[in-house]
């Protein structure tokens, strides 16, 4: 993928960034004609076609699904609806779900793809119905109409520093499993390329692998390799590519004997993360807006069908590129990395979750101790 790359967003503008960016996507009320009010003289009646690849990542249940329902609703004044299924790891399952959208005729097509390159003859008939699709989170294959994600490498590399960061001055000769997500999924390559940019040569890497539809059973199962072939006491840090897996990498250790967990990364900032985070378990996870990224995902849906291109293009300033497409119209939403120390700041500030969702009974002394109080 190609794409015009950045850095993380600072902590104090995080969420200004979502409200101002929202507020210029017609997200919160805002003067003028695309104030997220229902459009005089357009179509309200619209189908929003919106497939998830999988279960297993609780963020695209709990948090992408009703977000994008959600702002579906209000920029349609609740005459629009969102028609949804899941392919739960399936590409399979997926094609037959985007065939049947296509069948129904659908006005657009919201895909967080399973499989990348799987997926393109489903969006190719998309395209010969004229429902334009939107690859979501995951860069798609064929030919869509944009795409709306993170800058997905810089989520690795900022995986990768907080690694190098924590082992300190003695990183080169500390050894570090790589646990990578799922081969299909194109993130994964950009994930590990930016990890790569800051672990190559800074660490030694002893053992890396790939992690099959991101099951966290499959982590689990590689980690339990990692420590037969590194030593439990010798594994310095674990590079876990999201949260699902983070969490198997840390029980294995846990069931290995290991009682001080070396730095494991994360992302997507599940509430079990967070937790962990808390708990002093889990070193860090990549903390992306899903705010910005399904109400951006909404608003592209809703103006592409509404013919509003003035909007459309306005939230696709980036252009990336797949094996199959060049200069996609693109939005690429801020990162950052999650730790102790900005909790409050990130998942608590945005509302993600409360205080008192992530200090249960379990974890209010570790809170306390960091200072997270309701």
């Amino acid at each position: 993928m190609r794409g015009r790359r950045g850095t993380t967003a600072p902590l104090a503008t995080l969420s200004a960034l979502a409200v101002l960016s929202l507020s210029a996507c017609g997200a919160v009320d805002a003067p003028g004609e695309d104030d997220g009010s229902v459009s005089p003289g357009r179509r309200n009646d619209i189908t929003v076609g919106l497939l998830l690849p999988d279960r297993e990542t609780a963020r695209f249940e709990k948090f992408d699904r009703p977000l994008v329902e959600e702002r579906v609703g209000v920029l349609t004044g609740e005459e629009g609806k969102v028609v949804y299924a899941n392919a739960e790891g399936s590409t399979a399952r997926q094609s037959e779900q985007l065939g049947r959208m296509v069948a129904d005729e659908v006005d657009v097509i919201i895909v967080a793809a399973v499989d990348a390159r799987a997926v393109a003859p489903d969006v190719e008939k998309a395209r010969k119905a004229d429902i334009p699709v939107i690859a979501y989170d995951r860069l798609a294959e064929g030919p869509i109409d944009a795409y709306v994600s993170h800058d997905n490498e810089l989520v690795g590399e900022v995986q990768g520093r907080a690694i190098v960061d924590a082992l300190g001055a003695e990183a080169e000769n500390r050894k570090v499993v790589m646990m990578n997500g799922e081969p299909a999924d194109p993130n994964t390559a950009l994930f590990k390329d930016g990890a790569m940019t800051e672990l190559n040569g800074n660490v030694d890497i002893a053992e890396s692998y790939d992690t099959e539809k991101w099951l966290p059973a499959v982590a689990k199962a590689n980690m339990k390799k990692a420590i037969k072939a590194v030593g439990a006491d010798d594994v310095a840090a674990v590079y876990a590519a999201n949260d699902g897996m983070a969490g198997a990498v840390i029980e294995a250790m846990e069931e290995a004997g290991v009682s001080d967990i070396p730095p494991v990364t994360g992302q997507d900032a599940d509430l079990e993360a967070v937790q962990r985070i808390v708990a002093g378990t889990q070193h860090m996870t990549v903390y992306k807006s899903f705010l910005l990224e399904a109400g951006g995902a909404a608003e592209m849906a809703v103006a592409r069908v509404q013919g509003r291109d003035i909007q459309f293009d306005s939230l696709t300033g980036e252009r990336v590129d797949s094996p199959t497409q060049k200069d996609i119209p693109s939005m690429l939403v801020p990162v950052v990395a999650l730790t102790q120390d900005n909790i409050e700041d990130t998942v608590v500030r945005d509302g993600v979750y409360d205080v008192e969702d992530i200090c249960t009974a379990k974890y209010r002394p570790a809170c306390a101790s960091i200072g997270l109080t309701p």
